[in-house]
């Protein structure tokens, strides 16, 4: 268990840094820039992380291309991610459908879009979904997993690095005004990102969800060898979900509201049980996709 301590670690230093540079930060950048103290913070979460994150993958012999899981060839890499992104975005567009059919969506803010506006939207989404594909199957299917894998074996690295991806989901923005910005705000900002941890039962169903997600990633990372399907399915997941975002909001009048987290207005017990029925259909589909290269490579050897 000593690489997953250390990513632990390595997340609770980021928070740390943010904690304790958020208002040094601010006092320099405020006067010249108008940038939010939130901003700010988040920002020095993510530098830190980035410069914890080269030094742990160094220091547990994590920093090659095969454990931070791009060790296929790059055209076969490309291809994979471009085939993971198609199932993502067509996966998660029926279960958008399912919510719209189930009357938990209410499209109005649909109607302040023109074909402009759609299209930046879309081409907006998927840059960040692209973003936080590379970013979080990089640390958590990547390092993280390959770290955990090489200790304690396939099944504690789904397991742990699941349940690490539901939890950071729930580091929320907050907000400080800048009238109220203290010495102590730093540690207010931590606090006020971390809240909904403190009420675990309102948060059990994205939770649970999002925990399945993560185990969908790193069973097609474990079948795969690389973070490339799961690169292209995380990010064709996200950009569908943020485009649904900018275009409605939740029904919450709906008798099925339920069925919609209050966290995000999305993922929840709806989206569990799409989680399982297509990670039952992601593993048939990668298996297969690895049982026939197997075929074909035991074909094609001379003799």
């Amino acid at each position: 268990m000593r690489a997953f301590a250390w990513f632990l670690l390595l997340i609770a230093g980021s928070l740390a840094c943010m904690a304790a540079f958020t208002y040094p930060a601010w006092l320099l950048l405020h006067p010249h820039f108008n940038f939010p103290f939130n901003r700010i913070g988040e920002r020095i979460a993510m530098l830190g992380f980035l410069v914890g994150f080269l030094l742990v993958a160094r220091r547990l012999r994590l920093a090659d291309r095969a454990s931070l899981g791009f060790g296929a060839p790059r055209a076969i890499y490309l291809r994979e991610l471009g085939i993971g992104l198609g199932l993502g975005v067509v996966t998660m567009s029926v279960v958008a459908a399912s919510m719209v059919a189930l009357g938990l969506l209410d499209f109005h803010k649909a109607a302040g879009y023109d074909a402009g506006g759609l299209a930046a939207l879309v081409g907006k989404r998927l840059a960040s979904g692209l973003a936080v594909g590379l970013i979080e199957e990089t640390a958590l299917r990547g390092a993280m997993y390959a770290g955990i894998q090489r200790e304690s074996g396939t099944a504690v690295a789904i397991v742990l690095t699941s349940v690490v991806f539901a939890w950071t989901h729930f580091i929320g923005a907050f907000h400080i005004p800048a009238a109220q910005v203290c010495p102590w705000s730093g540690v207010a900002l931590l606090a006020g990102e971390l809240k909904s941890l403190a009420h675990p039962l309102e948060i059990a169903d994205a939770f649970l969800c999002l925990t399945a997600v993560g185990v969908m990633l790193a069973m097609v990372r474990s079948i795969t060898g690389n973070t490339a399907a799961g690169m292209g399915l995380h990010a064709g997941w996200v950009w569908v979900m943020l485009v649904v975002h900018g275009l409605s909001e939740p029904n919450r009048a709906s008798p099925l509201s339920f069925l919609l987290s209050r966290h995000d207005g999305f993922t929840g017990w709806l989206v569990l049980g799409w989680t399982v029925v297509l990670g039952i259909g992601l593993r048939w589909f990668y298996v297969g996709r690895l049982a026939r290269k197997i075929a074909r490579s035991d074909f094609e050897r001379p003799g």
